[in-house]
């Protein structure tokens, strides 16, 4: 008896080793899986990322794929950006923009990746860019050493992607395309087209490029023209969109940056670019931005508040391109409202980061010529209602603001 007892706890014994021996190699590989994500802060939110060890060994086989571990997002920072145009980010025009930031409170750089053209600007390796040509007059030939450049700076760097508005990429592949109900490429009363916002396969070319800007090392990615056109009446009397489940466009714009989210949102923040009156509208106002959807969506939202672009007589101001303290002020004030609802609703809310202006409207009537007081007009009218963040605009990326 006392043979067959000793025979069991050795046999039990044996097991044992050999379960353990299995346990620590299945724990070894899960490590190694986990090794190059523990750097990312994302893992820092245990609650979601980390689940308990046995079952991390029972799901072994579900875990995430490998992400760039040489990329941080870095600690959260009042950003306060400039415009840099794909020609400004090389060369002596990126040098004297650096001189800027270091001789002024800037700490930031928006820099086009994918510009209003369709162009990227950088050599992606991205196989739909190089199939069409998009990056067959590269601008910015050493990205990666002006990314390493800039933040040896201590310069915050954000990757520009226009979406929708592609007119490269309508052309070459016009099933991508807005489409009449004739069947040609449609065009916006300047003559550009644009991409349907209704086809997922455009979605993926953006985020592809996207998530090649974050690998690159970009600490924020922002869609522009993350919308549809404007004139809406016009353009839904002439456009066929694909949309078989009729979904409305606010319901297609909130889409897109959900999926955003979902693949990139943990390696780089994200940013949309809205119109200036979503801070006051009720509705999308036929371009798709609702700005309560959108909001949900990213880690800033970027409306465009240039007093220039609004009509006479808006907010009971005369003029607004003359009055900038005034315009920005009544649209910070319907933003934080917006948010405000957002948040007492404990529904995710993004930070107000405005865009200002810092260029003359020539083409307005009347006008003033726009300089260093204006800007920091607008500046004051939001920091005054806790809205410190901000991004000014200069087409030519020459800014007036010290």
């Amino acid at each position: 008896m006392k043979a067959f007892l000793g025979m069991k706890w050795i046999g039990i014994f044996l097991i044992c080793l050999l379960v353990a021996q299995g346990c620590s190699v299945k724990l070894d590989a899960v490590k190694e899986e986990l090794g190059p994500l523990q750097s990312l802060n994302h893992l820092a939110r245990a609650d979601t990322f980390l689940a308990p060890k046995l079952e991390a060994v029972a799901k072994q086989e579900a875990l995430p794929a490998k992400v760039n571990s040489q990329h941080q997002m870095p600690a959260k920072q009042v950003v306060k950006g400039i415009y840099v145009s794909a020609w400004s980010a090389v060369g002596s025009k990126l040098e004297q923009l650096i001189r800027l930031v270091d001789e002024t409170d800037l700490n930031a750089m928006v820099i086009d990746v994918k510009n209003d053209s369709g162009q990227v600007t950088y050599a992606s390796a991205v196989p739909l860019v190089n199939e069409i040509g998009a990056n067959s007059s590269v601008i910015i030939r050493d990205l990666k050493g002006t990314l390493k450049r800039l933040k040896d700076k201590h310069i915050y760097t954000i990757a520009r992607v226009v979406v929708f508005k592609d007119p490269y990429l309508s052309k070459k592949k016009s099933n991508y395309a807005m489409k009449t109900y004739q069947g040609n490429v449609w065009q916006d009363n300047k003559g550009t087209a644009w991409v349907d916002p209704y086809k997922e396969e455009v979605w993926e070319y953006n985020l592809q490029i996207a998530k090649e800007a974050a690998e690159l090392g970009f600490d924020e990615v922002q869609f522009d023209y993350v919308r549809f056109p404007e004139n809406s009446k016009r353009v839904d009397a002439e456009v066929k969109f694909d949309n078989p489940s009729k979904r409305s466009k606010a319901q297609v714009i909130e889409s897109f940056l959900s999926k955003a989210k979902e693949r990139l949102g943990d390696e780089v923040y994200l940013s949309a670019d809205v119109f200036g009156l979503t801070t006051s509208s009720d509705n999308d106002m036929g371009i798709g931005q609702d700005w309560s959807m959108i909001s949900k969506q990213v880690h800033y939202i970027s409306p465009m508040l240039y007093p220039s672009h609004y009509s006479n007589g808006m907010y009971g101001i005369k003029y607004p391109d003359l009055q900038p303290y005034a315009v920005i002020h009544k649209a910070i004030s319907d933003a934080n409202g917006k948010n405000m609802s957002l948040m007492r609703a404990s529904a995710p809310t993004a930070e107000i980061r405005p865009w200002y202006q810092d260029f003359t409207a020539t083409w307005v009537k009347p006008h003033k010529k726009y300089g260093n007081i204006d800007v920091k007009e607008q500046i004051k009218a939001a920091k005054e209602q806790g809205v410190e963040q901000f991004l000014l605009w200069n087409s030519n990326s020459t800014y007036s603001y010290r």
